[in-house]
């Protein structure tokens, strides 16, 4: 499996359950846990499928381990997150260590995402090699 293929599946799950959460707080009418469907649709469906974009307009590093982990980093990090906002919104203030760890996991996949990119797109690519013609 390469990252961006883990990418494209997990921003659908995750960008479903964002609006599956959105259309329960519509029915219900209770907005409480607006700020956790923020971050999940924003960190799981969007900077997630834009990930995923761009390991899939580059390959070399698609295919990379680093790149698998910094995904799944991400992944973990975004539920972890959006689990511990939605419960201190939902009124358990104890539940702030969960949020701080999920924004800790984001904040380091985030940080590996921007080492293969910098460190990835610097590297020289072979030159293509022209051959006279006969």
């Amino acid at each position: 499996m390469t990252a961006s293929t883990t990418s494209f599946k997990w921003a659908i799950a995750l960008g479903l359950t964002g609006i599956l959460i959105g259309i329960a707080m519509a029915a219900s009418h209770d907005h409480a846990v607006m700020p956790a469907h923020a971050h999940l649709n924003l960190l799981g469906w969007v900077s997630l499928f834009l990930m995923g974009i761009f390991y899939r307009l580059h390959p070399a590093l698609d295919a990379t381990r680093a790149a698998l982990i910094q995904v799944g980093a991400w992944i973990v990090g975004t539920v972890v997150l959006a689990i511990g906002v939605a419960a201190i919104h939902l009124g358990y203030p104890a539940a702030e260590p969960v949020a701080v760890i999920g924004s800790l996991i984001v904040l380091g996949a985030m940080i590996g995402f921007a080492v293969i990119v910098f460190r990835g797109l610097a590297r020289p690519r072979a030159a293509a090699r022209l051959e006279p013609a006969e």
